[in-house]
């Protein structure tokens, strides 16, 4: 199982930015965040389907919730931060998008 340990202020922050066509730059970023519910198979295989990774980075990212909380899985445009987000949330994940 996957326990929930949130400890603010030890995580890096990270700037991704991306152009749009007005020339604008903007970052986004799904973070997934820790749980008690969840077992370390269910999140590999659902980040495996959300980002379309191998499986070891998958188990890599899911390690990176556990040991630190939470975890920055995907970088990018807002439209796949969504659908990233969303797929993850199919089976009760709790993610977070910031831009």
């Amino acid at each position: 199982m996957i326990k929930l340990e949130l400890n603010p202020g030890i995580f890096e922050e990270t700037e991704i930015l991306e152009k749009v066509e007005d020339g604008t730059t903007f970052a986004s970023r799904v973070l997934l965040f820790d749980d008690d519910v969840h077992t370390f198979d269910e999140v590999i295989t659902q980040i495996i389907k959300a980002i379309a990774c191998d499986r070891q980075k998958a188990e890599a990212l899911c390690m990176q919730v556990h040991n630190n909380g939470k975890a920055a899985v995907y970088e990018g445009d807002i439209g796949n931060c969504l659908r990233v987000s969303a797929i993850l949330e199919e089976i009760a994940l709790h993610t977070q998008i910031e831009c």
